[in-house]
């Protein structure tokens, strides 16, 4: 009997072990661009040494914020390697959305470096040693929507792209030419800030070069669908959706399991 309750307090330290051990691990990267010092968050699930897909993820307006770092450790539960960019560099995060808006316009006003931004971070991505060194995908964020979509216009070696409540800049026809991942838009049907005007504008070049490319609109979802406290800030517009935010986040772990693989 005695040896019994022995055997069986040994597994169940042993498995408190593992569970203690097989968990999300994060760290800060920080790394240079352009001069200056930018710092990533990674995220990764300990409880295998093998190596796995690597997804890059970008932050909203607001910069690599908290919800920017959760989703990040979200993806690493799925089982990716996951790397959360900063865009703004310095980890700056605001909460003014004026002040978002103008950090975001800021990178936006110039294309090249926005697109040199989103490399940087790839390239960080593919530097970690949990990279399985082939399968990787970007998903985006309203700006950080925008910018996975900039990233594969410049046909970065993608499978897989995915947007959330994102603006939609327009490919040139070469651009469109370029891209090499599978896209998945995951958009408000009711988001005010992207009218159907340029949903068509955006859609145009995709399907003159047969990318290919889902769009999914949600009924009843506005800007910022995935966001709980969407609707504490107090923008006419904003608002979270929970049916849209479960149902596009299903969508997109479908598709990274069937394009990272």
């Amino acid at each position: 009997m005695r040896h019994a309750i022995a055997v069986l307090s040994l597994l169940s330290l042993a498995m408190i072990s593992a569970d203690a051990r097989a968990e999300v691990q994060t760290k800060t990267i920080t790394y240079q661009h352009d001069g200056h010092e930018y710092r990533g968050f990674l995220a990764w699930d300990d409880a295998s040494d093998a190596k796995r897909p690597g997804v890059l993820v970008v932050h909203e307006w607001w910069g690599l914020n908290e919800y920017a770092r959760q989703r990040t450790k979200q993806l690493a539960e799925l089982g990716y390697v996951a790397f959360a960019a900063d865009m703004y560099g310095g980890g700056k995060t605001v909460d003014h959305p004026q002040e978002a808006g103008k950090m975001a316009s800021i990178v936006r006003e110039n294309v090249n470096d926005w697109r040199a931004r989103a490399i940087e971070a790839l390239d960080i991505l593919k530097a970690q040693p949990q990279w399985d060194g082939n399968h990787l995908a970007a998903v985006g964020y309203c700006f950080g929507g925008s910018t996975a979509l900039q990233l594969a216009y410049t046909g970065a070696d993608l499978d897989a792209v995915v947007t959330f409540h994102a603006a939609l800049p327009v490919a040139t026809a070469d651009e469109a030419k370029q891209i090499k991942a599978k896209l998945q838009i995951n958009h408000g049907a009711d988001d005010s800030f992207v009218p159907m005007t340029a949903v068509a504008a955006f859609r145009k070049p995709l399907d003159e070069a047969q990318v290919d490319y889902a769009f999914i609109a949600y009924p009843g979802a506005r800007h910022s669908f995935t966001v709980k406290t969407a609707d504490a800030i107090g923008i006419d517009g904003l608002k979270y959706n929970a049916a849209a935010d479960e149902k596009s986040w299903a969508a997109m772990k479908t598709l990274l399991a069937d394009e990272l693989k």
